[in-house]
């Protein structure tokens, strides 16, 4: 499973215009749940790692590390866009038209 960090991207630059039917926030949905799926699965991938590394069947320590510290990491950008997310809800709602 190839689960790099720097392949999660939350904004890509190559949001080109929507196709007819698709809305600019069901790209963004889109886009999200892919970097949420990408989350998840390094998340397996390290309990996995960890599992085999427990039962000795030829994980080594360091993969299994590894994998752990890719999982938090992406775990903690996703978590800084959902802070993100919830503030410029947060702002959006003060504002008074």
């Amino acid at each position: 499973m190839n689960n790099s960090i720097s392949s999660i991207r939350i904004l890509p630059a190559d949001m080109g215009a929507a196709p007819a039917g698709v809305a600019e926030g069901g790209k963004f949905l889109e886009t999200l749940q892919q970097s949420m799926d990408q989350v998840e699965g390094a998340q397996g991938d390290a309990a996995t790692q960890v599992a085999q590394l427990l039962n000795g069947k030829g994980a080594d320590l360091h993969s299994a590390m590894i994998a752990v510290e890719k999982a938090d990491l992406s775990f903690q950008l996703m978590m800084q866009v959902r802070n993100k997310i919830v503030q410029a809800y947060q702002t959006i709602s003060n504002m008074q038209f």
